[in-house]
């Protein structure tokens, strides 16, 4: 019998992985969650049994849910649990952390960089307990940083700049990491490039980063004002096939020390006028009203977004306090390889999808979700 430790179970990655334990598996989850008090850790259970789509009658033995925080030692748990886990817990995934790229630098640490101490922590007490077998630990390709060209699959120690804090504290636990694989421990990490929505359904539990740049995109909040794209290419993974990657890559051994990268790939990233025209067209077939597009240049656009911010309708804000963030990554030229990754998964049967192919369903669920939202 297995037992996954997961943590960031209600995050986007987190959901996605224990729905496709819960579906196609018999293991045990032992379910790592903030909650302010037993009222709130059981309508947070609940509300991930309604986005798995199971009554808890149908789980009932499978999975137990836990306050704690990753960020914290122990996981703030009590010694007794801790202890417990540790002689249950045989695969390790996790997925916490907090997507924001605007956190200060200690608290970005305190998210990436505690959390993967804790948990390599939590690893080494289950492998003495003798129970152990695998640790997933969920990164990203952004630990690339400002890197000029290709990311490449492998530990990254070349000296670079971050866009944000969020990269950075990301590559600061990815060393700590190596670390504990050199000294043993069976780890793989996985680098997903912007998640999306599930490539069948668009089902996702959170709308992130990339909804509020299909925001930006259709021209609505901006005037239809946009900066020239040049020819830049923008790299997205839909939820399904990372939680796919990772549950196959729990039950293989030899991906232990390993790095895949979960993302596109340089031959399948979209054109960003590509999906702008795509965007668009998805916003005006389900009725939205948009403005005629206008390309301008760079510092046009920038200037006309700071006075946006200051005259434009109070929920508009968020999307547009964000538009400098998506800017600045679409200033460079840098693409993930993920072609020894493609090769382990298609001989695992897994195939790296296509944007184009999945990226209508994925805006149709949120151009949905969206539209009931305005009307209620």
């Amino acid at each position: 019998m297995s037992t996954y430790f997961v943590t960031g179970a209600t995050g986007v990655v987190g959901s996605a992985i224990t729905e496709t334990l819960i579906s196609r598996s018999a293991a045990q989850l032992k379910l790592l969650m903030r909650a302010s008090s037993p009222d709130e850790l059981r309508s947070r259970l609940e509300n991930l049994f309604d986005f798995w789509g199971v009554k808890p009658d149908q789980v009932v033995g499978r999975v137990e849910a836990l306050v704690g925080d990753a960020t914290q030692p122990r996981f703030g748990l009590g010694a007794e649990d801790y202890a417990r886990l540790t002689h249950e817990c045989t695969h390790v995934v996790h997925s916490a952390g907090a997507v924001r790229m605007n956190l200060r630098l200690d608290d970005a640490r305190r998210s990436a960089v505690d959390s993967a101490k804790h948990v390599i922590d939590f690893a080494r007490a289950c492998r003495d307990a003798g129970q152990l077998r695998k640790v997933e630990f969920l990164s990203t390709v952004g630990v690339g940083g400002r890197l000029p060209g290709s990311v490449p699959e492998r530990w990254i120690s070349e000296p670079r700049r971050f866009h944000n804090t969020y990269e950075q504290a990301k590559a600061e636990a990815e060393l700590i990491v190596e670390r504990a694989i050199l000294n043993g421990l069976p780890i793989t990490v996985h680098r997903p490039s912007m998640v999306v929505g599930n490539s069948t359904t668009g089902k996702v539990m959170h709308f992130q980063v990339f909804y509020y740049l299909i925001e930006f995109l259709s021209g609505q909040q901006t005037f239809g004002l946009f900066p020239n794209p040049g020819s830049t290419r923008l790299d997205v993974v839909p939820v399904d096939h990372v939680a796919e990657a990772v549950l196959w890559s729990s039950g293989c051994p030899d991906t232990s020390g390993k790095i895949l990268h979960l993302c596109a790939g340089p031959d399948r990233a979209l054109d960003l006028v590509d999906l702008r025209r795509l965007v668009r067209a998805s916003f005006q077939d389900a009725g939205i009203n948009l403005p005629r597009s206008t390309t301008v240049p760079a510092s046009i656009f920038r200037a006309a977004i700071a006075v946006l911010r200051r005259v434009t309708y109070r929920p508009y804000r968020r999307t547009l306090g964000s538009v400098p963030i998506f800017l600045d990554y679409l200033a460079e030229r840098q693409f993930f390889a993920n072609y020894e990754t493609a090769k382990r998964l298609q001989q695992a049967g897994i195939s790296t999808p296509s944007p184009s192919a999945f990226l209508p369903t994925v805006i149709g669920y949120y151009l949905e979700r969206r539209r009931t939202r305005h009307a209620a």
